[in-house]
């Protein structure tokens, strides 16, 4: 029993290959499922951990709700309404948030492990220098967020009328702070997907330049929309990174079309031609 339990936790594949290299349906849905088993014992194992360390965590999750109220001390408060489970729900959740995010980068390696068996050499080694690229960018969207979001607090909160107290209910405010700081995160991945399409052959740096004006403008309505506090202040501070990580991408796109026309690979592929990737 205890064998099989560590056995779980192998990153190697469980079935053997046909004689033409590839897996039968039934071995890749078996070894799919001993990858989700994986990654819920060791998501299983971080939430009861995380429990030990509830009030740091509470802490972390609650400073830019405390930073935003130092301004207007007396117009807000959190608080459960779950009844008498209510306690109980805020450290679930709080923790199983936590075990997520804790354990991202092992349930991505899985994602990315599944995939890689089918992938050409050359793809294997883009895929490689992605995951290294958007691990950094997502982590550094992520504290940007969090940096941020005490400023959007003061903003929403400062919204209510003198005498009324904004009463959060710590759920929501727990899905506040966690879809504000995905969005972050996930927004800086936007210019290596830019990258990818232009490896690709989809875009080529020349119609980045060309429709450079209309991306910058799509890039601050994208953040005046994807930011949960619709300010100008948070807004800005994720557009104008997402706009230096662009021109970062168009750069790189442009010395990838040189180096493919100087190796006389065309740059706009027609649909019925092959990707180099």
């Amino acid at each position: 029993m205890i064998s099989r339990l560590f056995g779980l936790f192998r990153g190697k594949p469980h079935h053997p290959v046909g004689d033409d290299g590839r897996m039968a349906l039934s071995d890749h849905l078996r070894e799919l499922r001993a990858r989700i088993l994986r990654v819920v014992a060791l998501m299983l194992v971080v939430l009861v951990a995380s429990l030990f360390f509830f009030d740091t965590l509470f802490d972390l999750v609650y400073g830019p709700y405390i930073e935003a109220q130092k301004t207007l001390p007396d117009g807000a408060s959190i608080a459960t309404t779950n009844g008498a489970g209510g306690g109980l729900m805020l450290y679930l959740k709080l923790c199983g948030f936590a075990a997520v995010i804790g354990t991202s980068p092992y349930w991505l390696y899985q994602i990315w492990a599944f995939i890689l068996p089918g992938l050409h050499p050359q793809e294997r080694k883009w895929s490689r220098v992605f995951a290294a690229i958007a691990g950094p960018l997502f982590v550094v969207g992520v504290v940007l967020g969090y940096v941020t979001l005490p400023k959007g607090l003061e903003i929403l909160i400062g919204l209510n009328p003198d005498g009324v107290t904004n009463l959060v209910e710590f759920t929501e405010y727990l899905q506040f702070f966690s879809r504000t700081i995905l969005v972050f995160g996930l927004a800086f991945e936007i210019p290596l997907f830019v990258v990818l399409l232009n490896l690709a052959g989809v875009v080529s740096g020349k119609q980045l330049g060309a429709h450079r004006p209309w991306i910058i403008v799509g890039i601050f309505v994208f953040a005046a929309v994807a930011t949960p506090s619709a300010d100008p202040f948070t807004m800005t501070f994720m557009a104008v990174p997402m706009v230096l990580l662009f021109f970062v991408s168009e750069i790189i796109a442009r010395y990838n079309d040189r180096r493919r026309a100087a190796k006389g690979i065309n740059a706009g592929l027609s649909p019925d031609e092959v990707s180099p990737l």
